[in-house]
């Protein structure tokens, strides 16, 4: 029988994601940032890629723009918006969601969604330090008021560092009043983007031969082209929202998206035009080819609207950071649900699910942006590392994205040659970032590498553990309730505890892991009146407390299942308080009369938690590496949130107890007795 907790508190209402004016302008602040602020440096990285202001042919210029036009349009709006939206699992998206809904069909799809997931957490350190630094640097030499607050880009760094860390410590407290903004600022900027680069675009429509796409595809062995294919690698920062875009579906819905991105991609376009006009008519100007910093997206904007203009790209910046620090909770959070990496502690400052908070993930986060921006010093250095981050990422995109038009059975044509199409175009684009790798790549590498390793020891550990463990099986409490009943009886032994609370994951058939048998009959037994195995399932409604016993036809024995919503508190002692005083009302239990108790008339007895920590036994028998990376995994158990955190028990009467991990083959030690010596010997 289902029983509530407590009936306080109201249920959230579930958010509405239709087409809607409010849906489309949420999807403004919410999806787009990090791809609305690539007309920031992706010009910038062109030209300053192919020799400065000063080299640049207006055929280079045409092309790259057309290259832009075309990836863009091709990997934007194709793959992801036409594409991958569809793919979605009850309304999520990402590439944790595409996983989940593919894994069946083979065991190794779970090697591109770590590698990708581990990729777009590198972009999501990435992306505040790139974004904010390019914002702050257009303030470098501006006169505001008469005076230059930006001098040097030491001046830059040290502002950049302060917006990026005030962005993090906000982070603890939600950012729901902060968000109802994001949308209205979204929609000026991107309104901006597009009415700047009209100005410049109409004053050469002959710039409109870049939807060509023979220009895109004739630039890449043009002479004037002094990167050759490696322009791709400057190109490709273009779409590095498209992954987000997918990621953020969930919050939004897909019909906002559809209905958002058209405006969306027209005014990023007529800014890349305007950006290439701009820089067709300027080329030759030698004060602009003197600047250490040019910026063709800052100096192209009126002088009289330049001020503003850094002021919204700043915000627009900080938005697009916050869009990645939300985005990298989320993936994190679906990453312990996928048992990639270990429990960590999980805030929920508003009703809504999607908005949470992880304060380990946040410390991260905030530390290595700061070490990339003193690193690197630079947004142009920095332009390195942010590309190979989500080429990874849309690679493995896109090879969950063919086991998935496979799963639905779609036509031969879609299923096949459309994810080698976009796989070839990746592999291009993945290359082309790989050549920076010296210059900015390793970085990326390093991030992404050191989170996959991560997961990587606690998915393949737990196969480990599972593939050679003979004393971790799971058994039955109705094998074992009547052994229970019988300790429970036994006044033999002294009374361990009046109730004994084990936190477990018992099966709708009554398993539970064998080692919790081994605690209570084996080490010492522990004699108590109840014995609970209780489980915690985690809803997606927010208020949610509800609960489920089970006595299995004892008076000893109870199987509770606590069902509470994301935002309420684990505080497992007390909720089992209630639990046991209902038993007790309706006689499914006898009462626990005190005799000892500074509370009158107290009718339920005293509540010991035993936490079960496995330590690896020295007669463990297995490989090697297998052992190094049980250990590894143990000790991220360690680091990571403990179980008396996790089920708010810090201040319960807790027994922590080490059961011993055997893994392997048993061995056994075959002594031969010895007559003891003479004494006379």
């Amino acid at each position: 029988m289902m029983r509530k907790i407590k009936a306080t508190g109201s249920e959230a209402k579930s958010r509405r994601k239709k087409l809607s004016p409010a849906g489309i302008l949420i999807s403004l602040g919410v999806v787009y940032g990090d791809i609305g602020t690539s007309p920031l440096y992706v010009m910038k990285s062109i030209v300053a890629n192919n020799g400065g202001l000063t080299q640049v042919r207006p055929d280079f210029i045409l092309g790259a723009v057309s290259l832009i036009f075309w990836t863009v349009t091709l990997i934007t709006t194709v793959k992801y918006v036409l594409i991958a939206l569809r793919a979605d699992n009850n309304g999520e998206g990402g590439i944790f969601a595409l996983y989940t809904l593919v894994r069946r069909r083979a065991k190794w799809l779970v090697f591109p969604a770590m590698i990708g997931g581990a990729a777009l957490l590198a972009d999501g350190m990435l992306t505040p330090a790139v974004t904010v630094t390019t914002a702050i640097e257009g303030l470098k030499g501006v006169m505001i008021g008469g005076e230059t607050f930006i001098r040097s880009q030491n001046t830059v760094v040290l502002v950049t560092v302060i917006i990026i860390s005030l962005l993090f410590l906000v982070q603890r407290f939600g950012t729901d009043i902060i968000g109802k903004a994001f949308g209205p600022i979204m929609l000026v900027w991107f309104t901006f983007l597009g009415v700047v680069g009209l100005l410049y675009t109409v004053q050469d429509l002959s710039i409109l031969k870049a939807l060509n796409p023979y220009y895109a595809i004739a630039i890449l062995f043009s002479p004037d082209n002094y990167d050759g294919i490696f322009i791709l690698g400057s190109v490709f920062l273009a779409t590095t929202g498209a992954e987000a875009l997918y990621s953020d579906m969930g919050h939004v819905g897909r019909d906002n998206i559809y209905g958002s991105w058209p405006y969306v991609k027209i005014c990023l376009v007529l800014n890349y035009f305007g950006q290439a006009v701009w820089l067709i008519n300027n080329r030759g100007n030698a004060n602009l080819a003197k600047l250490n910093d040019f910026n063709p997206f800052f100096e192209m904007v009126p002088g009289s609207w330049r001020l503003f203009a850094i002021l919204i790209a700043t915000m627009a910046a900080i938005i697009a950071s916050q869009a990645l620090i939300s985005g990298s909770y989320t993936l994190v959070a679906e990453a312990m649900k996928l048992k990639f990496l270990p429990r960590l502690h999980i805030i929920y400052p508003t009703d809504v699910k999607g908005q949470l908070y992880i304060p380990t993930v946040n410390a991260i986060l905030w530390g290595m942006c700061l070490i990339i921006i003193w690193h690197f010093q630079t947004s142009a250095a920095m332009e390195g590392a942010y590309g190979l981050a989500i080429t990874v990422t849309m690679l493995m995109t896109t090879l969950l994205l063919h086991q998935y038009l496979m799963l639905r059975k779609v036509p031969w044509f879609v299923a096949q040659i459309v994810p080698a199409f976009f796989l070839v175009i990746e592999a291009i684009f993945f290359i082309s970032s790989a050549a920076k790798f010296l210059h900015g790549g390793y970085m990326t590498a390093l991030i992404a590498t050191v989170i996959l390793l991560v997961m990587f020891i606690w998915q393949y550990g737990k196969q480990v553990q599972d593939r050679n463990s003979f004393r971790s099986e799971q058994a039955s409490l109705l094998a074992y309730k009547s052994k229970l009943e019988a300790l429970a009886e036994d006044k033999n032994y002294p009374t361990y505890a009046t109730n004994l609370v084990y936190m477990t994951e018992v099966t709708e058939e009554h398993f539970i892991p064998k080692t919790i048998f081994y605690s209570i009959l084996d080490k010492r037994p522990k004699r108590a009146q109840v014995y609970w195995m209780v489980t915690v399932n985690v809803t997606d409604e927010p208020y949610t407390k509800t609960y489920t016993a089970d006595t299995m036809g004892t008076d000893n024995v109870v199987n509770v299942q606590f069902y509470l919503g994301f935002r309420i508190e684990q505080r497992i002692n007390v909720l089992l308080r209630q639990v046991v005083a209902d038993m007790m009302a309706d006689g499914e239990i006898p009462r626990q009369p005190q005799k000892y108790t500074s509370i009158p008339n107290r009718q339920v007895g005293d509540w010991t938690f035993v936490l079960l920590n496995e330590e690896l036994s020295p007669e463990t028998q297995i490989k090697a590496w297998d052992k190094l990376i049980i250990q590894a995994r143990i000790f991220l158990k360690h680091i990571t949130e403990t179980p008396a955190q996790w089920f708010g028990l810090e201040y319960a009467d807790i027994v922590q107890e080490n059961v011993p991990l055997v893994l392997g083959k048993e061995t056994t030690v075959k002594l031969t007795r010895m007559e003891p010596p003479s004494k006379n010997a």
